[in-house]
């Protein structure tokens, strides 16, 4: 049974293609290599910021007495603060460009991540937590935005798969990096790890500012980096692949059933990516690995098999032109994992393959997802309806780390946390499939 989207207005037939697929090739492969790089170091350094705090709370929970509720909470009322302003976010950047407003949240969240090594208390845990999230709110909305108006639609899994690799990526990079700074670094002008952890990794949010603003074009088909007939050709394709998308005003988007389904769907994987993920060196802890760069070198392992993962899915929706059977496909595969690394907790290697599985489906979900939405909404409803769904979903990313905590805190162990994002991603299956293929295939 499919969700019914007659309140979405329906696309026009697609027109012919009335250019050189050579052509479009070399130029949107031009593009990718010029806009990817920037995107993808800033959303490293981004989600370094946003989750370093898992491993600070190895050293954190004990020093300054945060229990297991108290972190949860801290962890995720990030998302509170983010959700908030992640609509205004996006209004503004359609006032003022993306170039601008991007540069401007990346100094935000680098100013606001390097000063929360100075907190000491709960409450003052909880407020630095929220104004990060005040900070970052719109980045990836704004990136996905940009994206969708950067590239035809035939394109954008490809694209948002690549550019959702440095999520992977982050991980990879940023886990044994932040145990290896917490570890080498206690002590380091009387400061303990976990404050070093957020000092030193705000530093590369700073660099990503400046590679932004020298980097990006608000228009990239009115980019000087290219020639004029590049310009008109990438107008032209890009005119021809809005004429197929369903046009929607704002007022539409909120009494849209499919928007909603689309709200629903991604709240259950961001309810699951962060409870999994504020949580995983706490349960890699628990299989009995010591030391903080141990911990953080094992936790990049399911980053790696991501990125691989991440990558192949995109190529195959793009190729196969279906999007909903590869969305449901890592929703399982994160169901799938995380009920495993239950069965297989008391087996290191097991339990880190199960993880791997976990993961890799958790974190390839984003890009896949987005292809669906940027495929239905015109581009006059875009802006808005991307972060209103961003901001709707993300509140997954509050109840998630928090229900983790305190069902932990509450049973004295991960079994029940887990089993309560495996029913999330179970209800996130059911709720892809009922999606309209017509629409959200094309």
């Amino acid at each position: 049974m499919e969700i019914d989207a007659t309140s979405m207005p329906q696309g026009a037939a697609s027109p012919a293609p009335s250019h050189d697929a050579a052509t479009e090739d070399r130029i949107f492969r031009r593009l990718a290599l010029q806009i990817l790089p920037i995107l993808m170091f800033a959303y490293i350094t981004s989600y370094i910021d946003r989750v370093n705090v898992s491993f600070a709370k190895l050293q954190m929970a004990q020093q300054l007495g945060f229990s297991d509720a108290v972190f949860g909470f801290g962890a995720g009322i990030f998302f509170l603060g983010y959700v908030v302003f992640e609509v205004p976010s996006n209004m503004i950047l359609q006032r003022v460009g993306a170039r601008r407003w991007i540069t401007r949240i990346i100094l935000s969240w680098g100013i606001v991540s390097g000063l929360t090594a100075f907190v000491s208390t709960p409450m003052q845990f909880y407020v630095m937590r929220c104004l990060l999230g005040v900070a970052e709110a719109g980045f990836i909305p704004a990136i996905v935005f940009y994206i969708g108006q950067s590239f035809p639609r035939n394109r954008r899994a490809r694209i948002l798969s690549m550019f959702y690799a440095a999520l992977a990526l982050a991980g990879l990079i940023g886990s044994p990096l932040t145990g290896f700074i917490m570890q080498y670094f206690d002590g380091l002008m009387q400061l303990p790890g976990w404050k070093w952890i957020f000092i030193v990794e705000a530093l590369p949010a700073f660099l990503a500012a400046v590679y932004t603003w020298r980097g990006l074009d608000d228009d990239v088909t009115k980019s000087p980096r290219y020639s004029e007939s590049d310009r008109a050709f990438m107008s032209r394709v890009l005119a021809e692949d809005r004429a197929v998308t369903a046009e929607s005003n704002h007022k539409g988007l909120f009494s849209s059933a499919l928007v909603w389904a689309f709200c629903l769907i991604y709240f259950l994987d961001v309810f699951g990516i962060y409870g999994y993920t504020f949580w995983a060196p706490t349960m890699i802890k628990s299989m009995g690995i010591s030391g903080d760069f141990a911990i953080g070198a094992l936790a990049a392992l399911p980053n790696a098999v991501a990125v691989v993962v991440m990558v192949m899915f995109g190529r195959s929706a793009d190729r196969r032109g279906e999007r909903r059977l590869h969305v449901a496909a890592l929703l399982l595969m994160g169901a799938v994992g995380l009920s495993l690394s239950v069965l297989w907790h008391d087996n290191l290697w097991l339990g880190m393959i199960a993880l791997c599985i976990a993961n890799a489906g958790l974190l390839s979900f984003p890009p896949l997802f987005w292809s669906m939405p940027t495929a239905v909404l015109g581009q006059a409803a875009a802006a808005v309806g991307i972060a209103w769904i961003s901001a709707f979903g993300n509140l997954g990313g509050f109840f998630g780390p928090y229900v983790v905590g305190f069902l932990k805190q509450a049973s004295g162990g991960m079994t029940l946390p887990i089993f309560s994002m495996v029913g999330c991603l179970a209800l996130g299956i059911v709720l892809t499939m009922s999606l309209p293929k017509r629409l959200v295939n094309r």
